[in-house]
């Protein structure tokens, strides 16, 4: 048993209860942020970073869950699987690879389009994304400003992907069962009509009960740890997971916004360390930059410098969101198959581009080999 603040954190939780953010349920919101967000409307732009800025530094230093790196779900996975690996009788076990093929993590470069600034600013943005050979998905706010649709062909034609990112971008949209069954329709008819897939929540505001009622594939609008949002807490997984038949992508880096203006950080440290880490457990990295803030030199250099180094890095999935999300349905309903007793395949919708990866235990360290 670990304290926590006031939160206890129990071993014999269930992994819904990080999943679903269970634990809040013994949390009150702050009076503080929530006067901040009913006021914020009223204050200048320099007075709303001012006041984040000092605030962020208590934020920062939450306990559940830990930021930038919360291992609950990692350790546990990794601890079943050692006790795995010592009862097996060959001493190694066979899993379906966390990835296609034998890559060993994924990542996924996502866009919050905020404004028509940030819409004007895509052609900058992606061509610094064609410098490093990468394509990415594009979320648009369906009703908040307005655009020429031919963005959606012209990115499309590059091989990246469109979502959506709410109707209004104004917060209301999980503040009350009303008003989410109220918008519900249009929503799933944004969905249909633009021929999407994906869903990320304005300021991921979320409701694990409610998410699954949107028409899409997948959603990724939970961070795996973020104490800096309007809805702060996550889901304490750097593995997509589902809810019900939705897929959901976490977030799993820092976002630009939070890292840039209210860190005030000098470089991008703080997504590499948190980047290695993911991918050393195999996981997905998941970043949100938007083009609304890209404005400027010095801004549009940290996500360079980010390409730069994430593409650098061996063996890494770069997919689009769609893809993953498909990828981990299959891998969910599919199995490892024995053929003779000693060599074994993947049956099951993701035989095609699954592998077998077997785990082994090296001075207490679980390492996958394939065959």
């Amino acid at each position: 048993m670990v304290e926590t603040g006031n939160i206890v954190i129990k071993d014999n939780h269930p992994v819904e209860y990080y999943l679903h953010e269970h634990y809040k349920k013994q949390k009150k919101k702050g009076t503080v942020l929530k006067a901040y967000y009913a006021l914020r409307p009223l204050m200048p732009r320099q007075v709303q970073l001012g006041l984040r800025r000092v605030y962020a530094k208590k934020q920062a230093q939450t306990t559940f869950p830990r930021w930038p790196i919360e291992p609950i779900l990692v350790e546990r996975a990794n601890n079943e699987m050692r006790t795995r690996i010592v009862e097996s009788e060959s001493q190694k076990l066979p899993i379906i690879n966390f990835w296609p093929h034998t890559f060993q993590a994924a990542v996924i470069l996502t866009h919050d389009v905020e404004w028509d600034t940030g819409v004007r600013n895509i052609p900058r943005v992606r061509a610094v994304e064609r410098k490093y050979g990468v394509v990415s998905s594009w979320n648009f706010v369906a009703e908040r400003y307005s655009f020429d649709a031919k963005i959606f062909k012209e990115l499309e034609a590059e091989g990246c992907e469109i979502g959506l990112h709410g109707l209004y971008h104004d917060g209301k949209k999980f503040s009350s069962r009303k008003i989410f069954e109220e918008r519900l329709p249009k929503i799933n008819s944004y969905m249909k009509q633009w021929n999407i897939v994906g869903f990320r929540s304005p300021a991921t505001h979320r409701n694990p009960d409610w998410m699954p009622e949107i028409a899409a594939e997948y959603d990724s609008s939970f961070p795996d740890s973020d104490p800096f949002e309007p809805q702060a807490g996550g889901c304490c997984s750097i593995f997509p997971f589902f809810l019900g038949e939705m897929v959901e992508l976490p977030i799993t880096l820092v976002q630009d916004h939070t890292l840039i203006e209210i860190l005030k950080m000098k470089d991008i440290e703080l997504w590499k360390q948190k980047a290695s880490w993911i991918i050393e457990n195999h996981g997905l990295v998941n970043i949100i930059i938007h083009p609304d803030y890209m404005l400027s030199e010095r801004n549009l250099s940290f996500y360079e410098q980010f390409l730069s180094f994430i593409t650098s890095r061996p063996n890494i999935w770069h997919a689009l969101p769609r893809d993953v999300a498909r990828w981990w349905r299959e891998r969910s309903q599919s199995h490892v198959m024995s053929l003779d007793g000693i060599r074994t395949s993947v049956a099951g919708p993701a035989s095609g581009c699954g592998r077998i990866a077997w785990a082994i235990l090296e001075s207490g360290n679980i390492r996958y080999v394939y065959e």
